[in-house]
């Protein structure tokens, strides 16, 4: 005889986690299995939060102990909305698949948090797909109640799979509410020592609601939560994601792979099973570090903690959205900057100087307020649009970091600024 989906939410949970934010989360011994399979154990070996330890030195959380606490939120979330309704549509073992879905979600997430993210390379969730429907973790997968082919499908939206049941799953674990955002910026704020990415999630889940198709909706006294996570993003990437010296190191470590990429010293595929150290240990095998014309010497620079400095600072248009988006074509931009500081007298090369354009950066509300009848962007929020649009175009800027030793050289000659708007075009 077949489990119930309750049974599949609170039977057989008998392994605990000791974890630094939740306290203890239990798993089912095939839970507890693929944490300790050797996809799994990878993301032990990845900061969360890549470079952020430079300025904040308590975050050296893991990828391992983020996705630990993502399964955790995302049964728990499901637990209320099951309670709420949603059992009507689904099934033990969808459930399972679900649990191992916000497990299994970052198995493909690449090193050094998203500096990897601009370069021509496969989806992580594309790479997390393709993992769980590999061995050992298909295995591992299926031990644990779940089916691999939709745990996958969750993960991965490219990968076929219809009904309502894989539609509501693939919305809750990507949203406004999702377990992963209500994770990431409770943790990364607890071990960067801020205020400013705490939620209240027990009164979160209170307030939300399922739906078939938009997978959990909610009421209005909801709205300062989401309120509250919207300004909570805002702030952690003004302050942590997005901080002078992580932009530095993340843009560093673009340009050096993004050499050897283009070079053929390092392909795609040798990039997508790396951890933190061994990531380093391939730029400096393939790229060399000897000298500033290697394309390896800005990664040794930031192995060693020499991060560049930011020699210009400009606001971002949307004519730099068309110059300067694709990081392959910002690399004319460098070297004509380059150029006009070596006829100027500072013997900088390319290698000395590095254009940074922050990725894109999402703040969703998509979110549907039942009582009132409308979205969260048409709801008595007082997030409009217009707010939420402020709140991306304050975050973009664009900065120019050279090489310290070059830096008051820089500055004696009247700074970078009245080239990098000449240069780049305004």
């Amino acid at each position: 005889m077949g489990i119930s989906v309750q049974e599949a939410l609170t039977g057989g949970y008998t392994d605990p986690v000791r974890d630094l934010l939740w306290g203890h989360i239990y798993l089912t011994p095939g839970l507890a299995a693929l944490t300790a399979s050797a996809p799994f154990m990878r993301l032990c070996r990845i900061f969360q939060l890549g470079p952020v330890f430079r300025v904040y030195p308590g975050a050296t959380h893991t990828r391992a102990a983020h996705s630990i606490g993502v399964y955790h939120l995302g049964r728990r979330l499901l637990q209320n909305l099951a309670e709420r309704g949603a059992e009507e549509w689904l099934s033990p073992e969808g459930v399972r698949s679900f649990l191992c879905a916000c497990l299994l979600h970052d198995l493909g997430h690449f090193p050094y948090t998203h500096s990897l993210k601009e370069l021509p390379l496969r989806s992580h969730e594309d790479l997390t797909g393709e993992i769980i429907l590999s061995e050992p973790v298909k295995s591992l997968t299926a031990a644990a109640g779940a089916d691999p082919e939709f745990t996958a499908a969750i993960v991965d939206k490219n990968l076929p799979g219809g009904g309502r049941e894989l539609l509501f799953y693939r919305k809750l674990l990507s949203g406004c509410l999702d377990p992963d955002k209500l994770d990431y910026l409770n943790r990364d704020a607890r071990c960067c020592g801020v205020p400013y990415g705490a939620q209240d999630v027990d009164f979160i889940l209170s307030r939300l609601y399922p739906h078939p198709e938009r997978g959990a909706d909610i009421d209005s006294r909801g709205i300062p939560s989401v309120e509250s996570i919207l300004f909570s993003k805002y702030l952690m990437y003004r302050t942590v994601y997005w901080h002078r010296q992580v932009r530095s190191a993340t843009a560093m470590i673009k340009k050096s792979l993004l050499r050897g990429l283009e070079s053929g010293l390092i392909s795609g595929e040798e990039l997508y099973d790396l951890d933190d150290q061994s990531l380093f240990s391939l730029l400096k095998d393939r790229l060399g570090a000897d000298g500033p014309s290697s394309a390896g010497f800005m990664a040794k620079a930031v192995w060693e903690g020499r991060l560049y400095v930011v020699a210009a600072e400009i606001p971002f248009t949307g004519e730099d959205e068309r110059r300067l988006r694709d990081i392959r074509g910002r690399s004319g931009y460098e070297e004509a900057l380059a150029e006009e500081l070596r006829r100027a007298g500072i013997p900088l090369s390319g290698e000395d100087l590095v254009i940074d354009v922050p990725e894109p950066a999402s703040f969703e509300t998509g979110l549907f307020v039942r009582d009132e009848g409308r979205y969260f962007g048409e709801s008595s929020s007082a997030f409009k649009a217009e707010t939420v649009n402020s709140f991306v175009k304050t975050l973009y800027t664009i900065r120019i970091f050279v090489n310290p030793v070059f830096e008051e050289r820089i500055k004696a000659g009247g700074g970078l600024e009245p080239m990098v708007r000449r240069d780049i075009g305004h």
